[in-house]
């Protein structure tokens, strides 16, 4: 089957020896991994719980945003140039946790608009500093997966095909697509037709419920996207990603103002859903 994770931003997005509980009862309950947000966390602090999850038998996958100050698609090239700078020190805070994929929509600053359609500029802006930290990333193990999210958090790559037009521009093969089911409900027309394009550069995927809250419980057809990555014989992480306001100032960031569902009903409840899911379509 497909390894399965859970982003413990549920809880909190510090890494520290405070999720140490949270990672063991992830891994007592059958998770093969945890995705970890990488915002401005110290190096001794990425070792010390990829140590723990390594200690475990827990495996390590990441997320990361890129702010204003460091939008890879600015008209100022020294902008761009610190957007370089801030993806390498992240894809090293990704190896201290011994990370195996760097997701998230660092492709552009989260949240940032221009108040009109993406231009041709951006996406080429997009795409060399992407190319450019991409070599370290490979020498790291580390694979990027930039994610199209919906329209109120950007406006470059809000679907499958933006995304798949971006990383052609990029053209390096360590760096793939991610897909977010939550995200793609918004946008895409049907999530079974979203998976099958973008397929040969798909490298990570987000079981996400359309309100944020645990799988199963909205109207994410799930059917449909499980069928859809049995079709294209996807082979890499089904990662849960839900959010609460346990942690008030990234939920704040992001646009959380109420509780969606309890972490733990998220994370024991998600994982029967893709259990049972997988089993069913042969995943």
């Amino acid at each position: 089957m497909n390894k399965i994770g859970f982003n413990v931003l549920a809880w909190s997005a510090e890494i520290s020896e405070n999720l140490f509980p949270i990672l063991d009862r992830l891994k007592a309950i059958g998770y093969d991994g945890a995705e970890f947000f990488i915002g401005g966390t110290d190096e001794k602090a990425c070792r010390a719980v990829g140590d723990h999850c390594k200690n475990i038998g827990l495996e390590v996958t990441t997320v990361t945003v890129m702010g204003p100050d460091e939008n890879p698609i600015s008209p100022d090239p020294k902008v761009r140039e610190k957007a370089k700078e801030k993806l390498l020190w992240i894809l090293d805070r990704a190896a201290d946790l011994n990370s195996q994929v760097l997701c998230g929509p660092y492709h552009s600053a989260f949240a940032t608009f221009a108040s009109r359609a993406p231009i041709e500029d951006e996406y080429n802006w997009s795409a060399e500093v992407l190319h450019s930290v991409a070599d370290h990333a490979q020498k790291l193990g580390v694979l990027m997966t930039p994610e199209a999210l919906n329209r109120f958090e950007c406006y470059l790559a809000n679907t499958m095909d933006q995304l798949d037009y971006l990383l052609a521009k990029v053209n390096h093969p360590n760096v793939k697509a991610m897909f977010d089911t939550h995200h793609a409900n918004m946008e895409e027309k049907k999530l079974g037709s979203a998976i099958e394009r973008i397929a040969p550069r798909l490298g990570h995927f987000h079981i996400s419920e359309n309100d944020r809250g645990t799988p199963g419980s909205g109207h994410v057809p799930w059917d449909e996207t499980f069928a859809a990555l049995k079709k294209v014989n996807y082979k890499g992480w089904l990662t849960i990603e839900g959010f609460t306001r346990n942690d008030p100032a990234f939920a704040n960031s992001i646009g959380v103002w109420r509780e969606f569902s309890a972490p733990w009903d998220m994370a024991e409840n998600g994982f029967k859903l893709i259990r049972e899911m997988g089993e069913k379509y042969g995943l």
